[in-house]
C-alpha cells in the first residue's frame, strides 16, 4: 500500500514581481524600452523600500511610546 504525503506545501517557481522583472530586464536588453536601469528593476527593489519603510515607521512608533511612557514616571 503506498500513500503519498502531500502535506508540504512549496511554491516551486518564480514570483509574479520577479517574472515581471525578467520581462522588462529582456526588453531592455534587446532593446524594445529606453527605461533606466533604476526603473527596469523596479518590480525587485520597491517591496524591499516598502518593507524598509514600514519597519522604519513601527519602530519609530515603538521608540516614541518607549520616551512618553518612561517620561510619565
Amino acid at each position: 500500500m503506498s500513500s503519498k504525503n502531500n502535506n508540504s506545501s512549496s511554491a516551486g517557481g518564480a514570483s509574479f514581481l520577479g517574472l515581471l522583472a525578467l520581462v522588462f530586464i529582456v526588453l531592455k536588453l534587446t532593446g524594445h524600452i529606453g527605461w533606466s536601469w533604476v526603473w527596469v528593476l523596479a518590480p525587485l527593489w520597491i517591496p524591499a523600500a516598502l518593507v524598509g519603510v514600514i519597519l522604519f515607521v513601527a519602530l519609530l512608533v515603538m521608540v516614541v511610546k518607549e520616551v512618553e511612557r518612561r517620561g510619565r514616571r
